[in-house]
Formats: C-alpha cells, sequence, structure tokens
C-alpha cells in the first residue's frame, strides 16, 4: 500500500486520488476506535478537504450536520442517498476520482457524528443534535429519517431519488438489517444517560426533545414518578410520538380495500361511477353514420359497494420491557383498524398479569398511559381474557405479539393450538417493529411453524398485510 504524503499540498506532483480518500478513511477509523486527535491524519485530512472544495467544518467534531448544511445549503442534495451503492462502472464512473474522495469525506463526517457518543451526562441539545445526525445517516443510506430506528420516519418528506419512494429502504445487504438495532440502542444509551426528569421540569429544555422509540420507552416506564410539568411535558411527547406513528400506519392500512364487490346493491348514480366504455358499448346501435352522433338512451354504472361481514380482531400484546416497541406499535395498529367499518377491536396487554384495554382502543394515547412496563411473562393470564371474547371461530383473528419466552409454555401452546383448531385465525408475531429485529423463543417459533402458522417478524407492514388480507 503506499504511503499517504501527510502534506498535499507541500509537493507540487499531484496526490493520487486514492491516498487522498485513504487519509480520510484512516481519520476515521482513527477517531472511531480513539478518540485522542492524530495530528498527522488531522492535518493530512485538512488539506484533503480544502483542497476538494469543501468546508473545512466537515472535520470539526462538535459541528453537526444540519450546522453544516445551513451555512452551506449545496451540500443537503449531498447526503441524500450517499451511502446506497449504484450499479456504475467503477472503471469508467467519473466519481472514481475527485468525486470519491468528496464522497469519503462526507461518509466520514455522518458516520463520526451518529458513532461516537462519548460518555457522561447528555443535554437535551445533545441528544437533539444526534437524533438530527442520525436522521442524515439515513438519509445517506436512502431511507427517511427515523426508519431504520423504530421510530416515525417511514413515509415522511421525500426519499432520495431512486431509493423507492418515501418510507422504502433500498437494498444494501446486510447493512441495514444490522445498522438499524445499533442506531436503537446508541439512541437509548443516550437518553438513560439524560436527566430526563429535570428536562421535563424545565419546558424549555423539554421543547428541544424530539420523540422517539427510546424516548417514549423511558417515560412509560417513569411515569408513575413524574408529576406537574413535567408529567404534562411527557404526555405531550407521548402524543406527539403517537400521532406520528399513526400518521404513517393509517397510510398503510387505509391502501387496503375491503370485501367483494356487491352486486346485489345498485350502483349509485352519480359521474364519478359512471362506466364510460360500457355505456358506449352498450349504446353502439344507436350510432348515427349520417351525423356522426352518437345517441345514448341509457347509462351504466359501475358498482362500488362492496360487501363486508363483521370481523373481531383480539390483539394480545406482551407489555414485558423487552417488547416495548411492538407494545407502543401494535397499540397504535390497534386503533387504525378499530376505525374501520364493522371491524370489532379487543386489546389484551399482559406481563404477569393481565388487562383488557378494549375500552380505550381507539385512544392509542389514552391505553399507553395504562400499561405498565416490565416483570415477567405468563401468556395463560392473557388467554383467560382473550378467550371468551371468541364467538364465531371462523370469523376471528387473534394477533398475539410476543417473544414468547413464557412461564407456563406448554399449556400457553395448547390454548393457542386449540384456537387454531377451533377455525380462528391465529397470527403469532414475534416483532412489529420498524427495523424489523427481534428474538423469538425456539420452542415456540418450531411449533407455530410445524402448526401451519410461523411467527411474522420483521417489519410491522408485515402485520399490516396479514391483517389486510384476513379483512378485505
Amino acid at each position: 500500500m503506499t504511503e499517504p504524503t501527510t502534506d498535499p499540498t507541500a509537493d507540487p506532483t499531484p496526490v493520487p486520488h486514492d491516498n487522498r480518500r485513504q487519509v480520510l478513511y484512516w481519520r476515521l477509523l482513527a477517531r472511531l476506535f480513539d478518540p485522542e486527535e492524530q495530528p498527522a491524519l488531522e492535518s493530512a485530512s485538512l488539506a484533503v478537504v480544502e483542497d476538494i472544495g469543501l468546508p473545512p467544518a466537515l472535520l470539526d467534531p462538535q459541528a453537526s450536520v444540519d450546522s453544516i448544511v445551513q451555512r452551506h445549503p449545496h451540500l443537503a442534495d449531498a447526503f441524500d442517498g450517499l451511502m446506497v451503492p449504484d450499479d456504475t462502472d467503477t472503471d469508467t464512473d467519473p466519481r472514481d476520482g475527485a468525486a470519491e474522495v468528496r464522497r469519503a469525506a462526507l461518509v466520514s463526517k455522518v458516520l463520526l457524528n451518529v458513532f461516537t457518543t462519548g460518555s457522561g451526562a447528555v443535554s437535551a441539545g445533545q441528544l437533539a443534535r444526534w437524533q438530527s445526525d442520525a436522521g442524515w445517516l439515513e438519509r445517506a443510506l436512502g431511507c427517511s429519517p427515523g426508519d431504520l430506528r423504530g421510530g416515525r420516519g417511514a413515509g415522511r418528506g421525500a426519499s432520495p431519488a431512486g431509493t423507492g419512494g418515501p418510507g422504502t429502504t433500498p437494498d444494501l445487504g446486510n447493512l441495514i438489517p444490522a445498522i438499524g438495532p445499533e442506531l436503537g440502542a446508541l439512541e437509548g444509551d443516550l437518553v438513560r444517560r439524560m436527566k430526563l426528569r429535570e428536562v421535563l421540569a424545565d419546558p424549555a429544555l423539554a421543547a428541544r426533545l424530539t420523540p422517539s422509540m427510546s424516548l417514549i420507552e423511558q417515560l412509560l416506564r417513569d411515569k408513575d414518578n413524574l408529576s406537574g410539568v413535567a408529567l404534562a411535558n411527557a404526555k405531550s411527547l407521548i402524543r406527539r410520538f403517537v400521532d406520528e406513528v399513526a400518521e404513517v400506519l393509517r397510510t398503510q392500512v387505509e391502501k387496503a380495500t375491503v370485501g367483494a364487490i356487491d352486486r346485489s346493491i345498485p350502483p349509485k348514480r352519480v359521474f364519478r361511477n359512471l362506466d364510460l366504455d360500457r355505456t358506449i358499448w352498450k349504446n353502439l346501435t344507436n350510432y348515427s353514420p349520417e351525423e356522426e352522433r352518437l345517441y345514448v338512451d341509457r347509462l351504466y354504472y359501475r358498482h362500488t359497494a362492496r360487501r363486508t361481514t363483521p370481523q373481531r380482531l383480539i390483539v394480545v400484546v406482551d407489555q414485558s420491557g423487552s417488547m416495548v416497541d411492538s407494545m407502543v406499535n401494535c397499540t397504535i395498529l390497534a386503533s387504525i383498524f378499530a376505525g374501520l367499518p364493522r371491524v370489532d377491536v379487543h386489546l389484551v396487554a399482559y406481563d404477569t398479569r393481565a388487562v383488557d384495554l378494549t375500552p380505550w382502543v381507539h385512544d392509542p394515547f389514552e391505553t399507553l398511559l395504562r400499561t405498565q412496563l416490565g416483570g415477567g411473562t405468563d401468556g395463560t393470564v392473557a388467554m383467560a381474557l382473550a378467550q371468551p371474547k371468541i364467538a364465531e371461530p371462523r370469523n376471528t383473528v387473534v394477533v398475539w405479539i410476543s417473544d414468547f419466552y413464557e412461564w407456563h409454555h406448554q399449556p400457553l401452546f395448547d390454548s393457542m393450538a386449540a384456537l387454531h383448531r377451533s377455525g380462528v385465525k391465529f397470527i403469532p408475531v414475534g416483532s412489529v417493529t420498524s427495523s424489523g429485529r427481534g428474538s423469538v423463543n425456539p420452542w415456540f417459533r418450531e411449533r407455530f411453524k410445524d402448526q401451519g402458522t410461523p411467527v411474522i417478524s420483521g417489519h410491522i407492514r408485515k402485520l399490516v398485510d396479514e391483517l389486510k388480507t384476513f379483512l378485505a
């Protein structure tokens, strides 16, 4: 490997682009694994950045990506899709030279800002800055801000060109599944290091917080210890997060058409239902060649009424500490399905005790405030609440969300198998996060697979698709 010069401007001979790129990436690795500044790499990197016309602030560890983009607006588009691979031939691609050095500088900036979180106490401003930088990293990977951290991002704003539209994730091999949990863990660590109660008690500081899944988890765990201004600010953050996630999920659910066309009901005679092709075809015998006119005796309209059968949806959610992401997502999802016509939704949450949250299922905010995260897991108590709700098995779907690490695994599985045999559509779900991460007890996973009801584990869109199929 050719040794890079420590000062590219000292020699009149141009430094090869590969060497410049190496300097930037060596600095990136040095900064990631050793926070101490390496003078030679710092000075060489500064020379490279200035030579290619980028602002030196890219090398400032204290400068957020937001602040750089505010001063240099033309760089905003450069971060979008920055780390998405393309199919261009690197032998002929002009990016293989100076543009690749520029790309290395931008990649280094966003990676350092996200993955060097330091230690010690964290302020509301530091958390907000990190969340913003994490959003830029997600944009660089072709996602919407919040997508990989299991937050509100899917469907918000415009995705970078060529990455599949809003809220979609490009094919980045194993990178996306690996980086999503890491970002969530980093954010959770920052939230835990923040003196959250003190921040919530100060309206000015609380206003700087951006709601995220990690923050909502901490608020739900600590809500019983909050009062006054702090509690009001916590509730405001939870409601903001719930509303934003609900907006995304509602869009996914509303794409479904429910029921088959009901031709026993006459079509509504309005212009938007007019079947123009059929009207012309049926009136062709009235065409006058001499006048070159078609006389219409009768208008034909499309049938739009759909046959719908009342369906009962019973959602059972494990509210133990390991399932908080799923608890939040499924509580919101249940409220959305509860708003659909002829869908009767029931919600049960459990750890070692079970609680029927059906009276509040239309309001996910109130539902979440009534949950109590933590404790062990005993699904038999939830089954005792859920079974009496099943009046017509073949018209009922039971969605059971848990990691299935149960105290009484055999009795619980036997009762689940009995539901399945009775005709209930039983859907076991191991993970319904936005990033698709989570683990499932292998004992249950194998038995569900043998039963013909494999565990859904992945993006929440998988569960939405399953429910739409049953309710259609």
